[in-house]
C-alpha cells in the first residue's frame, strides 16, 4: 500500500494494536455503548468510559455523585445505577452527575485506543461530523467497531461505511479490500438495514426496544465530535461551535435530551 490518505475498516478491541502508531482511531459500538456516551455528552453530562467493573469503580472513586452505568455480559453490575442504555439516559434530568460507562466490549475497546496518536468516538448520531473532522487533521484513519463475541455486527460495520465513505469521497484510499467490501455493502443503506443483526435481535428478545427505536431515529442529529482524553470523553476546542451553542438554540431543537446552550457546551445538533 503506497503513502497517502489511508481508511481502514476494522473490528474487535483487539484489533487497535494494529494501528497504534501513524493512524487516528475511530471506535465505533452503536448497540449501545458509543451511542450511551454520545447522548450523555449530548445532555452535557460529563462521560467516562472504564474497560471492566473494577475500572470503572476506581473513575467513579475520582468524581463527586457518579453516576455508574453499563453490563458486562447483558447484565447490569451489582451496585450501578442503570444499565448501558441510550434512550433511558435521555430520560434522566440529573446531568451534573458525571458518568462513568462500562460494556462487554464498546469501552473496552475505547480503552485501548488511548495510545493511539488520536481516538474519537463515533456512532449514528454523530458519524458525519466525526468524518468531517477527522478528514480535516489525519492523513490515516482506522473506523473500528467493538465487535460482540467476535462478531462484526451490521449496526457497526454500517457506521464504520458511512464514515469511510465520505472519507473516500474527501480523497482517502481504502487499505484493503476488506474496507472496500464493506464500505460497498453499507455505505447506501438506511439505518434499519442493521436490524438483522444479532444486536438488534437481542434487545427485541430482552424487551429493550426503547434502545432499538433510540438508535434508530438519532441519526445522523448531532454535530458533535467526541474525543477520548485519558478516560474521559471530551469536545474539542471549537469556536465556531462554541458560538452555535451559546446561542441557546439547542433547548430548543431537542428539549426532550436536555440540552441547554450552558450544559451542551460545544454541540449543535444539525437536524430536529
Amino acid at each position: 500500500m503506497s503513502a497517502g490518505r489511508l481508511v481502514a475498516i476494522d473490528f474487535l478491541p483487539g484489533s487497535v494494536e494494529r494501528y497504534r502508531s501513524g493512524y487516528a482511531v475511530v471506535a465505533i459500538d452503536v448497540i449501545r455503548a458509543t451511542t450511551t456516551l454520545a447522548t450523555g455528552m449530548a445532555a452535557g453530562r460529563r462521560c467516562f468510559a472504564a474497560p471492566g467493573i473494577d475500572a470503572a469503580l476506581e473513575v467513579a472513586s475520582r468524581l463527586r455523585q457518579p453516576l455508574l452505568a453499563g453490563e458486562v455480559g447483558g447484565n447490569m453490575p451489582f451496585g450501578f445505577d442503570m444499565t448501558n442504555s441510550p434512550a433511558a439516559l435521555a430520560l434522566r434530568r440529573d446531568i451534573e452527575r458525571p458518568m462513568v460507562l462500562v460494556s462487554s466490549s464498546g469501552t473496552q475497546l475505547i480503552h485501548n485506543a488511548r495510545a493511539c496518536d488520536a481516538a474519537y468516538i463515533a456512532c449514528f448520531r454523530n458519524f458525519e461530523a466525526i468524518a468531517a473532522h477527522v478528514a480535516e487533521r489525519h492523513e490515516r484513519v482506522a473506523v473500528i467497531g467493538a465487535g460482540t463475541r467476535g462478531e462484526f455486527r451490521e449496526e457497526d460495520q454500517m457506521c464504520c461505511a458511512w464514515i469511510a465513505a465520505r472519507l473516500v469521497a474527501a480523497g482517502y484510499t481504502p487499505t484493503d479490500s476488506r474496507t472496500q467490501e464493506i464500505m460497498d455493502r453499507w455505505k447506501d443503506q438506511p439505518a434499519g438495514a442493521c436490524t438483522i443483526s444479532k444486536s438488534a435481535a437481542y434487545l427485541t428478545a430482552t424487551r429493550q426496544l426503547e434502545d432499538l427505536d433510540f438508535v434508530l431515529s438519532h441519526v445522523n442529529d448531532l454535530d458533535a465530535v467526541l474525543v477520548l482524553e485519558g478516560d474521559e470523553i471530551v469536545t474539542p476546542l471549537d469556536p465556531l461551535r462554541t458560538v452555535k451553542a451559546a446561542t441557546g438554540s439547542l433547548a430548543a431543537v431537542h428539549p426532550s435530551e436536555g440540552l441547554t446552550a450552558a450544559g451542551a457546551r460545544a454541540f449543535n445538533p444539525v437536524r430536529p
